[in-house]
Formats: structure tokens, sequence, C-alpha cells
């Protein structure tokens, strides 16, 4: 942990942050692990009610703090203002006429309700690039429906293939269509700061602002590969497979006598090795399974024999059997897995860090790994409005809360 000074390729980039729990904050804390500084605008504790973001006290706490919100939050800063007071509404004004970038989540018409659209906002400030996340976009039919990760994942085809055939569709575990939507919008602002530098002028000496318009359900859609072509070319509804990977093969995870082992041998050559690895040379050799066409007819039949094979070790021979033969294969890995994995580590990819009340946490790293410009944990999340008066006092302004 370092003093807060300037590093990363976004250092001088100004950012209020707006919303609360994981898509919009995810991309805020995206942008300030690479040296944005990201101001986080949160609600104060009033009558009786802790104020702040819920996801300081989501799932497992220490001293009544969200151990995730050391993740979310970190290298950022926290101004307690009520935006549903029309003074504070003033003083964020005041910090977006500086701010180069705006990352909102709330549902679409909020901003407009309380005069910080971005129409209005660059007024003030021609070269504001807000990014506003939502369930379902600013705009359409639905753009007013409450909208959720779990939500989005389901309408955006993803729901209906993490199940195993004919049963219950299942969640992944995260807030996948959350995530998917921040880093979306990371990309989304990224490419307009691209943008407004091309568009410097006399008449804009910031160049043009724009919006980034994020739907949670759209995220989620635009990571579905094939599964609309395959239905527009042939009417094919791309069904669960559980653990498998349909119409590639061999790809599925297999039982070994303590535990479980992902295999991926679906390349031509790989799954000659695999199957000379496993003493099914005789599934190698066929000329009917020599292509992934072949193999796809076949699958449960090659699946059996991994299978057969697999229940029979150990993950750790089963692992150590087929990295000797270049077949891609894996444990599926807990927490415990990652905390004690070596290349993790070597990595950066676990960084431990020491909160203010003396709680030592690992945490992850800072990706993508950038070889000039490295990303890193410069802050601690913040304290609610931990940064108020600092920030504020800064720039002459004075809490109204």
């Amino acid at each position: 942990m370092t003093t807060s000074t300037p590093f990363g390729p976004l250092a001088g980039l100004k950012v209020v942050e707006l919303g609360q729990l994981i898509a919009g904050p995810f991309a805020g804390k995206t942008l300030a692990d690479f040296g944005a500084e990201v101001i986080k605008i949160e609600p104060p504790a009033k009558a009786g009610k802790p104020g702040g973001d819920p996801l300081r006290e989501w799932r497992l706490l220490h001293n009544g703090t969200s151990v995730w919100w050391q993740v979310q939050s970190r290298n950022k800063r926290s101004v307690a203002l009520d935006l549903k007071e029309p003074a504070s509404r003033d003083i964020v004004r005041q910090l977006i006429a500086e701010a180069d970038v705006v990352v909102e989540n709330f549902k679409p018409g909020v901003m407009e309700a309380w005069g910080l659209s971005h129409e209005e906002l660059s007024k003030t400030n021609p070269g504001l690039i807000m990014c506003r996340i939502s369930g379902y976009g600013q705009t359409g039919p639905y753009r007013e429906l409450p909208g959720f990760a779990a939500v989005a994942e389901a309408m955006g085809g993803l729901r209906h293939l993490t199940a195993e055939p004919g049963r219950i569709p299942v969640r992944c575990g995260v807030s996948l269509g959350d995530t998917l939507a921040a880093l979306h919008g990371v990309i989304g602002i990224l490419m307009a700061l691209q943008h407004r530098h091309a568009t410097v002028s006399p008449q804009a000496p910031k160049g043009l602002g724009q919006v980034v318009d994020v739907a949670l359900y759209e995220s989620v859609f635009n990571c579905m590969e094939s599964l609309l072509p395959e239905y527009s070319a042939f009417g094919a509804v791309r069904e669960p497979a559980g653990s498998a990977l349909p119409g590639i093969a061999p790809s599925n995870t297999y039982a070994c006598s303590d535990g479980w082992v992902l295999v991926a041998g679906n390349g031509d050559s790989i799954y000659q090795r695999l199957m000379h690895a496993i003493g099914r040379d005789d599934l190698g050799r066929d000329p009917g399974l020599a292509t992934n066409a072949g193999r796809v007819k076949r699958v449960h039949e090659i699946d059996s024999a991994i299978g057969e094979w697999a229940k029979t070790r150990s993950v750790a021979e089963a692992l150590v059997t087929l990295q000797a033969a270049q077949v891609p294969v894996g444990r599926v890995y807990t927490a415990k897995d990652i905390a004690e994995d070596p290349h993790y580590r070597a990595r950066g990819m676990i960084e431990s860090i020491t909160t203010a009340d003396g709680l030592v946490l690992e945490v992850p790293g800072v990706v993508p790994k950038l070889s000039l410009t490295p990303g890193r944990i410069d802050r601690l999340a913040p304290t609610l409005g931990q940064d108020t008066d600092a920030v504020l006092s800064a720039r002459g302004l004075k809490s109204r809360e």
C-alpha cells in the first residue's frame, strides 16, 4: 500500500461515481485501479439508518463492514451527500462541472428528475462523458422496468443455458450481469475519451462528451456467442447441456475419485494426445473421430471413455497425466484452492492489505496487467463520508448536510 500519488494510465482523470451496489461501482473501481480520481457519492447516515452504499453491509462482515467493500471501493474517495436534497445536488453539479466522467446506475429518469441529465450537465461541461448503466437501457419499451443482474442474465439468454438438461436453470454464483455491464461501461468510457481527444477544437477545448448507454441484459447478450445466428439460420434453439460444451468435443467436467477435473480436448491433435494418455488409442486413431464434426456425433462415447478413466484416479493424478500430454486440464477451484495456488501469487493476483481496524485481508489483484503503466491498490476503501471535507474544501465548497 502506498500513499495516494498520481499513477497509472488514467492519472488526472476525474470521475464522479453515483449509484450503488455492483455495476456502477465496479466500473468506478476498475477506473480507480488505474489511477483515475474517483469520488463516490453516498447517502449520509440519518435517523438511525446507517447510510452509505448498501454493499457496505452485504455478505460477510468484519466490525460491521463487508469485506467485499474493501475490494469494490478501493482507491476511491467517499463524499456523503443526500441526492434527494436540492442543496446536495447543487454541490454534486459543481463537482461534475470539473469532472471528466460520471458513472451512474439509477433507474432511467432519476437523473433527469434531479436535474442531473447529461443535457443539463453538459451545458457547463460540454466535454462530460456520462456512463449510464441500467437494466434495459435508456430507451425502449422496458426502460422504466426495474432491472437487476439476475433478471438480465435470464433475458440475455444465459440462465437458460446454465442448467442440466431438463432441470431448473441456475445462476453462476456471482452477479455476472453486473460485472459484464460494468466492463462494457469501462470500454465505452475509454472509447468516448478517445473520441473526445479527437474532437478538441477552439470551440470545444476539451473535446466533445457523450453518453455511454449500457444495459445489463445487452451486456450479457453480447457474450452469448452463436446463440442468435444459429437460431436465425437454422431455427436451432440452443438448450442447456450441463458442464459440456455443445457442438465442441470433447470438453466437459469429469468426476475423479476425490473431486472434479475439467478437460478441454477439443483440438484435433489435442484429442489424439488425450486418447493416448488415457489408454484409448483405438478412439484416437478412429478416422471418424479425427475432426470435431465426427466427435460431436459420438460425444457420449468419448465422454464415457474419459469418465471411466477419470473415476479411477485422483484429481492430482489426472492433472499430472494430462498435463504431461499437453492436454488443457484443470481442477475446479474453490476459494481455498485459489488462495493456495502459486500461479495466482506469482502473477500478483492475490494482494494483502491491512484495514484501518487491523484486519489483514487478501484481496484480488489488479487486472489487466499493463507493462508500462500498471494499476495498483493505492488507497483502502473509505469509511462513509471519509473524504467529504477534504474533497469539498479543495474546491471551495462546503457540505450542507
